[in-house]
């Protein structure tokens, strides 16, 4: 059974950026995307941006694109998220998840196996 662990998250400033991370304990074939969402209090989860580990290729939210960058790094079932230039509206609960499938879906129903989030407060 492939679990996910996020972390890396906690409290920032306006303007900071941060590093989150998402280890997978299991066999994670190259045909899986892995991809971030995230949920603030009284809203959807909603689709920050995903990765393919087949090629690499990623797809962000058009909300994040160009201040996040989903990555892999070397050859570790590790997916990172890394968070530029902060805001409070990007405080949530931060969740990985994972489904085996080639699409990069940006719809949390595609998505089978999670993990249970790390936190993250931009404080302004």
């Amino acid at each position: 059974q492939l679990h996910l662990a996020e972390s890396g998250g906690g409290l920032v400033q306006v303007g900071d950026s941060l590093k989150l991370a998402c280890a997978a304990s299991g066999y994670v074939a190259s045909g899986y995307v892995t991809s971030w969402f995230r949920q603030a209090p009284g809203k959807e989860r909603e689709f920050v941006g995903g990765l393919r580990w087949r090629d690499g290729s990623t797809y962000y939210s058009d909300s994040v694109a160009r201040r996040f960058t989903v990555s892999r790094e070397g050859t570790t079932d590790t997916l990172f998220l890394r968070m530029n230039n902060l805001r409070p509206e990007d405080t949530a609960t931060y969740y990985c998840a994972l489904v085996s499938s080639g699409i990069i879906w940006p719809t949390r129903t595609r998505y089978n196996i999670w993990g249970r989030g790390t936190q993250v407060t931009v404080s302004s």
